[in-house]
């Protein structure tokens, strides 16, 4: 597998570093291709609990590998149906982020453009530096977003201001993404990833199923009527009140003993308003 994706196990906690620094972690063939294998493994390994993304070298992800794509000399001599055969990987990348029902934090420092911020958007959590630079940048070669931002970029910040990010491309720093609740936290770039992994730990003391059903219904959630959402909530409280779990749970509370899971608290550094 590709040594520009490194992934690394600590306890129940799986953290993937894109590593191509020198070229800002951009996403060639063989980095999309082993990035796909490790999610679709992760997703399937039970002793996984939570999973952080993030990039080497001081940068998150600047997007596809344009300059690869431009140094092949075929950029523009494809077919529209060799192009569109050309997307299958990310497609697959978008399905493999969308089918992990594990929390996924995503600590996103330097740029984060184009597929890269699109790559991002696909975590439940997302921290970023105070000196990250992010932007929808297709616009600006005269392609569309890709890695399914269309689907995911309004659910996050809403429609109006999505079609702003697209269609502008315009490069927005970390403060606007805490605004726009793109973002979660802010963070000096030193702490960014140290704080990712203290939430991913966290995970490793909360209920797998009840993490795996919520995520599971609010991914769902946009795109569903109530009566179905109240069906979904009812099916999966009875199967995570059933569990082993739960049933500890209601006994240290009755006990007065400590819980579980904690939220870890906001170090005292943290930038969490404009």
């Amino acid at each position: 597998m590709s040594d520009t994706v490194v992934l690394e196990r600590q306890g129940g906690v799986a953290l993937i570093t894109l590593n191509r620094p020198q070229a800002k972690n951009a996403l060639d063939p063989a980095t999309t291709d082993a990035l796909v294998a490790h999610l679709r493994a992760l997703r399937d390994d039970d002793t996984v609990r939570a999973l952080v993304l993030t990039g080497a070298g001081g940068d998150f992800c600047a997007g596809g590998d344009v300059k690869a794509m431009a140094s092949s000399g075929n950029g523009g001599t494809r077919s529209p149906e060799q192009r569109r055969a050309g997307m299958a990987r990310y497609r697959d990348l978008a399905t493999a982020m969308a089918g992990l029902d594990k929390p996924v934090v995503a600590a996103v420092d330097g740029v984060a453009f184009g597929a890269g911020l699109s790559l991002a958007l696909w975590a439940d959590l997302v921290l970023v530096s105070d000196r990250a630079r992010l932007a929808m940048v297709f616009h600006r070669i005269g392609l569309v977003p890709d890695v399914g931002a269309w689907y995911t970029l309004p659910r996050v910040v809403g429609l109006q201001r999505a079609k702003e990010l697209i269609y502008s491309a315009r490069e927005f720093g970390a403060q606007e993404a805490l605004r726009m609740d793109l973002a979660l936290e802010v963070h000096p770039p030193e702490a960014l990833l140290p704080r990712a992994l203290e939430i991913a730990h966290s995970f490793e003391g909360a209920s797998a199923t009840a993490m795996s059903l919520s995520k599971q219904a609010l991914q769902a959630s946009l795109q569903t009527d109530l009566n179905t959402m109240l069906d979904m909530e009812a099916t999966a409280q009875a199967v995570a009140g059933g569990s082993e779990y739960a049933r500890e749970s209601v006994r240290r509370f009755a006990a007065r003993e400590p819980a579980q899971f904690r939220w870890p608290a906001l170090p005292s550094q943290t930038k969490t308003t404009p």
